[in-house]
C-alpha cells in the first residue's frame, strides 16, 4: 500500500500493527461510497468515503475525514486497526479516555461543592472590592 500523502514511516508503522494483530489485506473488504455533507460538487461527485470491514471479525470502519480517497483509504485502516486492538488487547482507546474525562468534567456539582465555590467567588471578589480608590472627604 503506497499512498502519496502519507509518510513511509506510517504506512510501515501502520503494516506492523496490522502484522502484530494478525490482519491481511486479504482480510479486508474495501468499499468506495459517494460523500456527504460540505464540500459541493466535487463531493457529491466523486467516492472518496472508504468503508472498510474486517471479515473474520467483521467489525467495519467508515472514514470521510478528507476529500481524498487515498488519505480516507489510510485513515480507515488506521481506525480499524485501533478498533481491533480495542477488542484484543481490552484496553480502552484514547478516544474513549478523552470521552469519559469530558464527562466527569460535564457532571453536575454537588450542592456542598457549590456552595463552597461560590463562596470563594463571594470572598474574592469582596478582596477585590476594597482594590479600589480610597474614598476622600472631597
Amino acid at each position: 500500500m503506497s499512498i502519496a500523502s502519507v509518510s513511509e514511516s506510517k504506512i510501515r508503522e501502520l503494516e506492523e500493527r496490522f502484522r502484530k494483530l494478525g490482519v491481511r489485506e486479504e482480510d479486508l473488504s474495501e468499499e468506495f461510497i459517494r460523500g456527504s455533507g460540505a464540500g459541493g460538487q466535487k463531493i457529491n461527485k466523486t467516492s472518496v468515503v472508504v468503508q472498510l470491514r474486517h471479515l473474520p471479525s467483521g467489525v467495519a470502519v467508515r472514514c470521510q475525514e478528507s476529500r481524498s480517497q487515498a488519505l480516507n483509504r489510510f485513515m480507515a485502516r488506521r481506525l480499524l486497526a485501533d478498533k481491533l486492538e480495542e477488542i484484543v488487547f481490552k484496553e480502552k482507546s484514547a478516544r474513549q479516555q478523552l470521552a469519559e474525562k469530558i464527562r466527569r468534567q460535564k457532571r453536575r456539582r454537588s450542592r456542598r461543592a457549590k456552595d463552597k465555590m461560590l463562596e470563594s467567588k463571594r470572598h474574592q471578589s469582596a478582596k477585590k472590592s476594597l482594590r479600589g480608590r480610597p474614598r476622600g472627604d472631597d
